[in-house]
């Protein structure tokens, strides 16, 4: 008996998962558990890199982070402002500006602030101030495009209706269109923090100090007094213990204000 189109996709699904379940079996019994273990988790290496882990790497991640991502907000805001003016150079700077950092690499950008700079300048900029500059960099050419796309999403009868009442230009902007782009750009926005939290790990380029470590310099620096790929593990749950909550709230931003923004998000 011929089976129904519902039937047979049914019968591909099952198909699928039983071959899958068949490829995890075949190679747990093919695994050597015991050297993984010893590679990956071994509990001397992984108990050695606490306290610090959390108190100098994983609070250097997030302080850096957050420098970045607040530097990124506001140059972001106002390239978002210039990229929408009426006055052409304003257009032309930042159209410019964003086309040029989002096709750069992070690593190339981190190198021109900690290494360029100082050296065209003959000055030396404090670490933390580097770090800031560099992931502001990058950040807010996405985050330009975000908000700009928000802004663009704002209904025009909110604008007709702030003018009617007889805000200027510039207070229509700030007290009706900008909120209301804020809030229908928060998904991406968390967005681009998780992704600002990854990129934090080339501030080893701009050299570092014990104290100055991050996750992922703290563990490269670990992974050469261990025999093992434990460190690594480590970091990675670290990194886990601050990507996982704001992916979670990303998911509740976009299910109570929408999945986003047309054209807007991160690459």
């Amino acid at each position: 008996m011929a089976l129904s189109r519902r039937q047979r996709r049914s019968a591909f699904r099952t198909g699928q998962y039983v071959l899958l379940l068949v490829i995890v079996i075949v190679l747990a019994l093919l695994a050597d558990w015991s050297k993984i273990g010893k590679a990956f988790f071994d509990l001397d290496v992984a108990a050695k890199q606490f306290p610090d882990v959390i108190t100098v790497a994983l609070k250097n991640t997030v302080i850096f982070t957050a420098l970045g991502f607040a530097l990124g907000l506001g140059l972001g805001l106002v390239l978002a402002l210039m990229r929408l003016s009426s006055v052409g150079p304003y257009r032309w700077f930042a159209r410019g500006y964003i086309e040029f950092f989002r096709g750069l690499p992070a690593l190339l950008i981190f190198l021109a602030v900690g290494i360029g700079v100082p050296t065209a300048f003959a000055t030396q900029l404090p670490r933390n101030v580097a770090i800031m500059l560099a992931l502001g960099i990058v950040s807010s050419a996405y985050m330009a495009e975000t908000i700009r796309a928000g802004i663009q999403a704002v209904p025009r009868g909110q604008i007709e209706a702030a003018r009617s009442l007889g805000m200027s230009p510039a207070r229509t902007m700030i007290t009706v269109v900008i909120p209301q782009a804020f809030r229908i750009i928060l998904p991406p926005l968390a967005n681009e923090l998780i992704m600002l939290t990854k990129d934090s790990s080339l501030a080893f380029l701009l050299g570092t100090t014990p104290a100055q470590q991050e996750l992922a310099q703290f563990s490269r620096q670990a992974l050469l007094e261990a025999k093992g790929l434990t460190p690594i593990v480590v970091a990675g749950l670290c990194y886990l213990v601050i990507t996982i909550p704001l992916s979670i709230l990303q998911q509740r931003l976009e299910k109570k204000y929408g999945a986003g923004v047309p054209g807007g998000g991160t690459v």
